[in-house]
């Protein structure tokens, strides 16, 4: 009995001790959830426009939720010191502290340190204080603004080392040179390889320019080599617009704009050329040559451009989605009757996440119908300058006046060539890309993306009965259909982990691209009964020779690239950085023995900006040490029967009877090379990054050495040891070394004004090292056959050892004898007064610019915005051998002369000789765009901003060259040339306009 009362009186007790327990936590929990409360809130952006998808978290339970489409959350906080913390892509994060509200609203604001630190650096990103190798990045904002026709003019001014030389052609691409000529190939050989959203190759004409978020320019070989065999002229990655996350987009962009002629070279009327006649003892005109007119051929050959751009895009992002859409048409009608330029590119995107974003798919469809209008541009541009302009357009009847007897310069009445001959082309381009990314582990990723371009082009050109160019052939049709297409595939994985204070980054791929090209046919004929159809259907024509028929000798050919890549970048402590890439390329274009390449890349850099000794001085905010040296080539521009013996029509081969039958000749056109292989470069950059002040004041100097061996070239030869007397060959060396320096500054920055400011400036020396080996050998190559009266053999530069691409090579002006005739310099010194010898030529100067520079400012003051930009070139020499042929006194009677001759002697019988008297300074300044914008951002939730603006291009130039402009071409083998077919450039004025919904 006792033992059972202690038994209870335990069990009591322990029941007691249970409940006091249970009773406290009972009263502790209800402290606490007495403390608890909900708050609410919204979050909106900049332009006080409800923000979707930001992240809202509790940090002291750590849970989170999301912004709903009106930007409205709600979370549970556990007391007054609870902090809720706002994250959202692209934004600052936000933290606030709860106290006693219930309603916490809070606007986010853009990272724009964040967005401009992203540098896409191939197969990957990279934050630009890790990059080691010379990359430069262009982001939307900073682009050129106005009538651009490619989104290479984007980058006009923008990049160190990066010359682009536009056209006033609409139908033209603009000539693009990074760091130096490294090839003795022209076209496509000379271009950097572009990049889009991932997809190697792709057209950059696929493209808006409103629909590109970001450029990033790769120049040195430690940079480019992951791109291997097609990377030796640089690398440009284009990366478009996507939607952010939790946003819905709707844009829309459109400006119209007026062109005229900026500069004409001024010629005589036809008054002033019959004054000049008399007073030179010219016997009266015949009644062909001079009906009495005052015709300035120019103005009537060219007209006032309106030009036109409409883009409309779409997008969103959700929790687990990203799509979008756009479209773009675009119509610039050219300054030169009968040329434009039209282009609509639609495009359309879906990326899905799955399985809590482990596995990412996407899929991008783009289309591009491109339409030109062209005129036979050559014929016309020699002729608006060198017609008489004594004569007028029309006949009595209406019909062109022509005189076909009449030699010289310029035979053809330009009005006639301009409506009588045409070329109508339309490029249709489709490129589908779509990826798969699945993260397999942490740290971890594959992905595996496929892509296909084809290209559409149909070639339309008809003269018409009353052609000057085809006189008696009753029109003259060609039409040309061909087929492009490139099939790639990549597949790579990313490994990224970051160990104590060891980062490491492992790429490892494999990359397949077959491109078939030719696919189609090209025939020419004539003998139409009348134009009504032009070539629209060639059974109509009656050809009276089998020689009229013509077909287009295009080879059908298909090229494959196999290519595995691999690269790592390791960081440690956040201050040393090592990157290492290897690819190798494989390609069918080359020779049995030499179809793969090895292209290895390292760079190092070192984070100065976080050693003591550098912290310690509080001026400097940033400072960066890189080094690299990489092999990258150049396969560009090849096909797939480049080393091999082909067999076709030999040059001259004509027709001939062959057991009663008319047949083609067949012969080898060109020789076997199993050892042809693709260029390389090798590339060694040493670069500093720097920042001041804050930052303020930021930039990098680079130094560089390019070195590009192996350079491919066709040689004679000997047809007793070859099938044909034309070799391609690997001979030959070209060095390219220079300095660029950027200077980036924000001199003011206040609540109200702030002003930004770039400056770039870059010089390049240019030198061809060797034109020979054991085998293959050439002293130099001669380039620049320009032609012109009684010249048609000379040529005005040459290629040789010790000397730059573009070297001119031309006899030397002496001034004018007692008579008033030019004389030159002969090779042993002497002079004399009749045309020199070939032997005569003397080499003197280079196309290649000394220094190349771009100056960009934006200010920005409330709601208003005013961009400049400012550039130039210094150094180079342009050949005016317009200006030469125009220079012909003695046959002002066949053709007009400028106001120049004025102040030559009619006798002068060697005036229009093309040598170095014409051989002129091409350094230029350029205000090559003003733009000024207004933005309203209305409190409306519809509209988030408004912008219009005004814009200007070529608003004025300051140089001493005396054509009509000084920017021409600087690429190929003949940089520097200005040879009677200068499309004329342009001045623009624009009005925009931008709205955001």
């Amino acid at each position: 009995m006792k033992k059972n009362y202690r038994f209870i009186l335990r069990l009591f007790f322990e029941s007691s001790k249970t409940f006091c327990l249970f009773l406290l936590m009972l009263i502790a929990s209800s402290a606490a959830f007495a403390q608890e409360r909900t708050i609410r809130g919204t979050v909106t952006d900049e332009s006080n426009l409800p923000l979707p998808g930001v992240v809202v978290t509790v940090k002291s339970t750590g849970k989170a939720t999301s912004t709903s489409a009106n930007g409205i959350y709600q979370v549970v906080v556990s007391g007054a010191d609870d902090v809720i913390k706002f994250t959202f892509l692209g934004s600052l994060p936000k933290e606030v502290t709860v106290g006693d509200k219930k309603v916490v609203n809070v606007t986010m604001v853009t990272d724009t340190k964040q967005l401009k630190d992203v540098v896409v650096i191939g197969y990957g990103t990279s934050s630009r204080k890790d990059v080691t190798g010379a990359i430069t990045s262009v982001k939307a904002e900073d682009f050129n603004q106005g009538v651009l026709t490619t989104p290479a003019e984007l980058l006009q001014g923008k990049v160190a080392g990066l010359n682009i030389t536009k056209s006033g052609d609409p139908n033209k691409q603009p000539a693009t040179i990074l760091r130096g000529p490294s090839t003795l190939r022209e076209g496509a050989a000379q271009q950097p390889f572009y990049v889009i959203d991932g997809v190697p190759g792709a057209s950059i004409d696929l493209l808006a320019p409103a629909d590109i978020e970001s450029i990033d320019v790769l120049k040195d070989a430690s940079s480019t080599a992951i791109y291997g065999s097609r990377a030796a002229n640089g690398v440009i990655i284009v990366t478009t617009r996507r939607a952010k996350a939790g946003q819905t987009r709707l844009s829309y962009s459109a400006y119209g704009a007026v062109e005229n002629v900026s500069k004409n070279i001024d010629v005589l009327t036809g008054d002033q050329l019959r004054k000049y006649l008399t007073d030179n003892g010219v016997p009266k005109l015949s009644s062909a040559d001079d009906d009495g007119s005052n015709t300035n051929w120019q103005k009537l050959a060219e007209r006032t451009g309106y030009s036109q751009n409409h883009n409309l895009s779409y997008g969103g992002a959700g929790t687990n989605s990203e799509y979008g859409a756009s479209v773009n048409y675009m119509k610039n009608n050219g300054i030169l009757k009968n040329t434009s330029l039209e282009r609509t590119i639609y495009k359309g995107y879906i990326n899905q996440r799955f399985f809590n974003d482990r596995l990412k798919l996407g899929i991008t469809l783009t289309n591009s119908v491109t339409k030109n209008n062209d005129i036979f541009q050559s014929q016309v541009l020699s002729g608006i300058l060198f017609y008489l302009p004594t004569v007028s357009p029309y006949n009595a009847d209406g019909t062109y006046k022509e005189n076909y007897s009449r030699t010289g310069s310029g035979p053809l009445n330009p009005l006639s060539l301009i409506n009588n001959n045409f070329t109508k082309t339309e490029n249709n381009k489709t490129l589908i890309n779509g990826f798969a990314s699945v993260d397999i582990l942490k740290g971890l990723k594959f992905t595996v993306s496929g892509s296909t371009q084809k290209e559409q082009n149909n070639v339309n050109t008809y003269s018409t009965s009353q052609s000057g160019i085809y006189v008696n052939a009753g029109g003259v049709a060609v039409r040309s259909a061909y087929t492009n297409t490139s099939n790639v595939v990549e597949a790579y994985f990313n490994y990224d982990r970051v160990f104590g204070k060891h980062s490491l980054k492992l790429l490892g791929g494999y990359s397949y691209q077959q491109d078939r090209n030719n696919d189609g046919f090209g025939v020419q004929t004539q003998g139409f009964s009348n134009d009504a159809l032009t070539y629209n259907y060639l059974a109509l024509s009656n050809p009276t020779q089998l020689s009229q028929i013509v077909f287009n000798p295009n080879y059908i050919s298909t090229l494959r690239f196999v290519s595995f890549y691999a690269r790592g970048q390791y960081e440690f402590s956040d201050k040393y950085l090592l990157q290492a890439s290897l690819r190798e390329d494989g390609s069918s274009a080359f020779g049995i023995n030499q179809r793969h390449g090895y292209f290895p890349a390292v760079s190092a850099g070192w984070k100065l900006i976080n050693e003591d000794f550098i912290k310690s001085i509080p001026v400097i905010s940033d400072l960066k040490l890189r080094a690299g040296y990489g092999v990258s080539g150049n396969s560009l521009g090849f096909d797939a029967f480049t080393a091999r013996l082909i067999y076709g029509v030999p040059p001259g081969g004509g027709k001939f009877l062959s057991n009663g039958n008319i047949v083609n000749p067949i012969g080898p056109v060109r020789n076997d090379n199993p050892d042809l292989k693709w260029e390389s470069t090798a590339t060694t950059n040493i670069g500093l990054d720097f920042g001041i002040l804050n930052n303020r004041i930021t930039g990098s100097v680079d130094y560089y050495i390019k070195k590009t061996s192996d350079l491919i070239y066709t040689y004679p030869v000997s047809t007793t040891l070859y099938f044909y007397p034309f070799y391609t060959a690997n001979v030959g060396k070209i060095k390219n070394s220079g300095i660029e320096v950027v200077i980036n500054a924000v001199p003011v920055k206040s609540q109200a004004f702030t002003w930004r400011t770039s400056f770039n400036v870059s010089h390049n020396k240019n030198v061809v090292q060797s034109l020979s080996n054991s085998q293959f050998g050439l002293n130099f190559i001669q380039t620049a056959q320009l032609g012109g009266k009684g010249q048609s053999g000379n040529y005005s530069q040459i290629i040789q050892p010790g000397y730059a691409i573009g070297t001119f090579d031309l006899w030397h002006y002496l001034g004018k004898n007692a008579n008033g005739v030019s004389t030159y310099q002969k090779a042993d010194g002497s002079t004399t007064a009749t045309q020199p010898l070939t032997t005569d030529q003397f080499i003197k100067y280079d196309a290649q610019p000394k220094l190349i520079y771009g100056w960009s400012n934006s200010f920005f003051y409330k709601g208003f915005d005013l961009n400049f930009l400012v550039r130039g070139v210094y150094g180079n020499k342009i050949l005016n051998a317009t200006l030469a042929s125009l220079n012909n006194p003695a046959d002002s009677k066949l053709q007009n002369i400028p106001t120049f001759t004025l102040g030559e002697s009619f006798k002068d019988i060697n005036a229009y000789l093309i040598s170095d008297r014409f051989l002129e300074s091409g350094s230029y300044l350029r205000l090559d765009n003003a733009t000024l914008g207004y933005t309203i951002k209305p409190h409306i939730q519809a509209i988030k901003s408004l912008r219009f603006y005004a814009s200007g291009n070529n608003i004025f130039i300051i140089t001493k060259y005396r054509g009509v402009d000084p920017e021409v071409n600087i690429g190929g083998l003949t940089p520097g040339i200005d040879n009677r077919d200068f499309y004329p450039k342009t001045r623009t004025f624009s009005l925009g306009m931008t709205a955001q919904f």
